[in-house]
């Protein structure tokens, strides 16, 4: 089932918010453990995407063209100040947890590299290594973020299914207009670029470095674009 890992990465936030209904008081120092671990998982998933690449000068190029981008409209920024946004407008109007949480939630689980990284890992590779380690972070900050903001971080889960599937479904339509042998060539730069965009976020994670992780986002489809020109030209 081509979309199984953005399914089990909605289901484990349904999951992880409902055992958060339960849990209302979760110790700090657990909290902390929890999201050292996390790091670490992602850690070790980056480099064993890393060392696929068969040429790092690409992936090197990649990220360089991808930050500048990502730098210059200020992406990250733009999508925190969405955020901001978007909790300000439907907190205020609604003025309750559910919204909040809701809001909170969503933009946790989808404004992020891994899902972008795992979608297009699914669909273009037909491997869901990327989402179902994100399923596992996210079923653990669920239960984390529910006992703060309660049941619409349960909901936002289904958002986040869709969002996914998206991307699976575009990765998919890509490959049916492009050659194999270049398809074969995007899908080990989308890898190696996408794991170093996760070295970056299990970094951040770690307290080790303070990087714009969401200016890095551009770089996967500067990846793909490179590969294609290579060839064409």
């Amino acid at each position: 089932m081509i979309l199984a890992g953005a399914f089990t990465n909605g289901m484990a936030i349904i999951v992880g918010g409902l055992l958060g209904l339960i849990f209302t008081f979760i110790p700090a120092p657990i909290k902390d453990s929890i999201m050292k671990i996390q790091a670490l998982i992602i850690l070790t998933l980056g480099i064993q995407m890393v060392v696929q690449a068969d040429d790092i000068i690409i992936t090197l190029l990649s990220l360089i063209v991808g930050v500048v981008i990502g730098e210059v409209i200020r992406l990250e920024e733009m999508l925190n100040r969405f955020g901001h946004w978007m909790e300000i407008k439907l907190g205020d109007k609604h003025a309750g947890n559910l919204s909040q949480g809701f809001v909170s939630g969503t933009l946790v689980f989808i404004v992020g590299a891994m899902a972008i990284v795992g979608g297009l890992d699914a669909g273009l590779r037909g491997s869901n290594e990327v989402l179902i380690t994100k399923s596992i972070m996210d079923f653990f900050i669920a239960i984390v973020m529910t006992t703060t903001y309660g049941l619409g971080v349960i909901i936002s889960g289904v958002p986040t299914f869709f969002y996914e599937s998206g991307i699976i479904l575009s990765a998919q339509q890509i490959a049916k207009f492009i050659p194999e042998f270049i398809l074969d060539q995007m899908i080990q730069q989308v890898t190696s670029t996408g794991g170093v965009i996760l070295l970056a976020i299990a970094l951040n994670m770690l307290n080790i470095t303070k990087m714009r992780v969401g200016n890095m986002i551009p770089a996967i489809f500067t990846a793909m674009l490179m590969v294609y020109l290579i060839n064409i030209f």
